[in-house]
């Protein structure tokens, strides 16, 4: 009778006691040698038997149906097959007869019923450790996650530590992680001309040591993903549910706040090829309520043999008949550039409400322990929540879509208080850092107002000022943001300093 010799072994397996392809193969050769059978291939494959689909496997059953061989022989039926579909199709072939003798040095087998049976409860056995051991695996990453310590792969600027099986800090790529976030972040507030883009981001990353397979640089798409992750700021999702972590931070939640800002802004859409129009969808119609948009009109002067382009904002017209004209784009940015000084603060006002901010800053310091109390409580509320929507999970009063999506809307909530509590923290209250950074915003305008040729910093700051920008009979109108609104009624009433 001849014997085909089969050999296998997984990269994935955690079973130390699994022979390797060269063992197994010197153990056949030593039981074919003593019990004089004739082998006429060794097939190896170093595949999981998992699930089916095992190219060699496959032919070597091929091989059997053909009649090239009557038997097999491998070490251990484990490795023949690790579910059901593979140790079917060799009972099948046992039953029919085209398979009829195997051979293993671990394990007896005879081809009778009960040789068939015991061979059956091997490959149930065989399939039950794979199962048992994904349910463990799986178990032992739930476990992992409800302790906040995340359970597979770490981020870039983090290591997975084998020896307290925790995340760490790596003290390198943190360090290029966290500057790559202020890189993205910093930039001056009115103006897009530093804004770095993901690629810029991305080729600074490479610069920097960070890269792609193939030191190549990171997809653009991969630096939003590590621009975007919670994980730097404590919170985990896996498997669609929000967990927070215990590892330790080394991104803030201002600093993460503010590239997400950036995002937004980065993944705007942009046409290609189109003109650079400054003051696209800042204003609608005040006849029909459709966008103002630009164009581009080019006129050429047979006298002078010159040709010109000039730059109009127009309704789209796009909602219903309008009879609105259109108005040139010096026009337009005189009044725009009216809008922002009307609410230009003088230097005397900005001292003077520095030093009254800092009055109050010293009264808003003793009132921070108060609030900081109320969040705390309103954080404890949350918690309890949390606590009775697991019990609910738990006792099946809920399902999981509902118990995940609470949860997340509950980490949500967290979240938000939290960083409540860590600005107040460092700042001593929420609206003194805001108030600061309008009287820098109004102190600019005048500036911004005055320039020449920034037209894109003067639509942002002109959106940093108002807001429902409407043009009617080519005049501008707008409302005044908070704050705003005040500084423009004021200098009704009282001249400049």
């Amino acid at each position: 009778m001849k014997y085909i010799a089969y050999c296998r072994k997984s990269t994935d397996e955690k079973d130390k006691q699994v022979l390797s392809i060269e063992q197994q193969l010197a153990e056949l050769k030593e039981f074919a040698n003593r019990e004089h059978l004739e082998i006429v291939e060794f097939i190896t494959e170093a595949r999981t038997a998992k699930v089916p689909g095992r190219e060699q496997f496959a032919q070597l059953l091929k091989r059997i149906e053909k009649g090239e061989a009557q038997g097999i022989v491998s070490w251990h039926p484990d490795r023949l097959a690790r579910n059901s579909v593979d140790g079917g199709r060799i009972i099948y072939l046992l039953d029919i007869g085209k398979l009829v003798d195997l051979k293993f040095p671990q394990f007896w087998f005879e081809s009778t019923p009960q040789g068939k049976f015991m061979l059956n409860i091997a490959f149930g056995q065989s399939k039950y450790y794979v199962d048992n051991l994904s349910e463990n695996v799986t178990r032992g990453m739930r476990y992992k996650i409800n302790n906040g310590i995340w359970p597979v792969k770490a981020p870039i600027g983090y290591k997975n530590d084998s020896s307290t099986r925790t995340i760490q800090i790596d003290s390198e790529k943190s360090k290029i992680i966290k500057k790559v976030f202020h890189v993205f972040a910093e930039g001056n507030e009115h103006s897009s001309s530093s804004n770095k883009s993901f690629t810029d981001i991305s080729l600074l990353l490479h610069k920097l040591g960070i890269s792609a397979s193939k030191n190549k640089p990171l997809k653009p798409d991969q630096v939003k993903r590590i621009l975007s992750n919670r994980f730097y700021i404590g919170i985990m999702k896996y498997v669609g549910e929000y967990h927070q972590g215990i590892h330790k931070l080394f991104i803030s939640k201002e600093l993460f706040d503010r590239v997400q800002k950036k995002i937004k802004l980065a993944e705007r859409p942009t046409r290609k090829g189109s003109h650079n129009f400054a003051f696209n969808k800042l204003m609608k119609c005040g006849e029909c309520g459709a966008s103002i948009t630009g164009e581009v009109h080019n006129k050429y002067y047979k006298t002078t043999k010159r040709a010109a382009s000039y730059t109009y904002y127009r309704c789209t017209k796009k909602l219903k008949p309008c009879s609105q004209k259109p108005i040139p784009a010096q026009h337009l940015e005189l009044q725009l550039r009216k809008a922002v000084d009307d609410v230009a603060l003088p230097q005397k006002w900005a001292n003077d409400w520095y030093k009254w901010l800092e009055r109050d800053e010293m009264e808003e310091q003793s009132k921070s322990e108060e609030n900081l109390h109320k969040l705390k409580l309103n954080l404890d509320i949350l918690d309890k929540k949390l606590n009775i929507l697991l019990d609910s999970y738990l006792e099946q009063v809920i399902d999981a879509n509902t118990y995940k999506m609470k949860k997340n809307e509950f980490f949500e909530e967290k979240l938000n208080l939290t960083g409540e509590i860590e600005k107040i923290k460092a700042d001593g209250s929420s609206w003194l850092e805001p108030f600061k950074n309008f009287i820098g915003s109004a102190l600019s305008c005048a500036k911004i107002a005055r320039a020449k040729n920034t037209c894109s910093d003067l639509a942002i700051g002109a959106k940093t000022v108002g807001s429902n920008f409407f043009l009617t009979n080519r005049q501008l109108s707008l409302n005044y943001n908070q704050g705003f609104a005040s500084l423009a009624a004021r200098r009704l009433c009282q001249p400049r300093g």
